[in-house]
């Protein structure tokens, strides 16, 4: 698949800081890309692919000759998301001398920006480009909050077994934002059992840190009911340069749909009406 568009060939950068640049965005955005962690994804299908395929025809009310019948196919459009940031030349230049602190911290905002925007889009939709999240499209009623951190155990076990009686099959997952992930991550219930490992035991799968959900969202690992289309993957590109620094930015190109709403269950935040 071509990169060409990325124009790396033109920006005064050395092979040995593209390597450093590839590696320090692929190590951010592995932590911080929850939920393609949780749903089904596909592709990369390359920069040139530009819709998904939902299946489904509209029916044309008229056409142009007689007798003809014509139904129109249904696509989902990728929308193409890009984050903007910048590198010193000088940091370039010390990280091609060997140093091993050389300043990326521009690029893990923006990969933290990016992953958040991902994530957001999957859980809480993105009306602007066609895409419904999870937590909007679920059927089941949003478990609430509660005071006291260690009675999470018993939303999870509540929103585990409302997944169950609908029939949804496990193994069963939990997507949070950051701070209720650090709150269970810290918490202990009475007699020192770590509340982290008695909710993992209760999904039967993984507890997921997920910038830029709100609350928590329970959902089942059993397969085909979360669809994730890449076009482009993710990827650092060229802008512009000026004396003192290089703009890069990230990219990406994708589209996201449920198949199957009842597969999950959203636990409130506790800023939710």
């Amino acid at each position: 698949m071509s990169t060409n568009h990325l124009l790396r060939t033109h920006a005064p950068i050395s092979d040995g800081n593209w390597s450093t640049i590839d590696s320090e965005a692929t190590e951010r955005l592995s932590a911080a890309l929850g939920a393609r962690k949780l749903v089904d994804f596909a592709g990369p299908h390359g920069w040139d692919y530009s819709a998904t395929n939902l299946g489904r025809v509209t029916t044309v009310q008229q056409a142009p000759v007689k007798g003809v019948r014509a139904r129109q196919r249904q696509v989902l459009p990728l929308v193409e998301a890009r984050v903007g940031f910048s590198l010193s030349r000088d940091e370039l230049l010390d990280d091609d001398r060997g140093a091993a602190d050389a300043d990326l911290g521009s690029l893990d905002d923006a990969a933290y920006q990016m992953a958040s925007l991902e994530n957001i889009a999957v859980f809480h939709g993105w009306s602007e480009v066609g895409i419904q999240g999870i937590a909007e499209v679920t059927p089941h009623p949003h478990i609430d909050p509660v005071p006291d951190i260690e009675d999470y155990r018993r939303r999870v076990a509540k929103a585990v077994k409302l997944l169950h009686t609908s029939g949804i099959d496990g193994p069963y997952a939990l997507a949070l934002g950051p701070s209720d992930f650090t709150a269970i991550m810290e918490t202990s219930e009475h007699g020192g059992f770590p509340l982290f490992d008695h909710v993992r035991k209760i999904l039967g799968g993984p507890i997921v840190w997920t910038p830029g959900v709100r609350g928590g969202v329970v959902l089942s690992l059993r397969g085909g009911d979360f669809l994730f289309e890449s076009g482009e993957d993710l990827a650092v590109g060229y802008d512009h340069h000026d004396g003192q620094d290089v703009f890069l930015y990230l990219e990406q190109s994708f589209s996201f749909r449920v198949a199957t709403p009842e597969a999950a269950v959203v636990l409130a935040s506790t800023g939710d009406s």
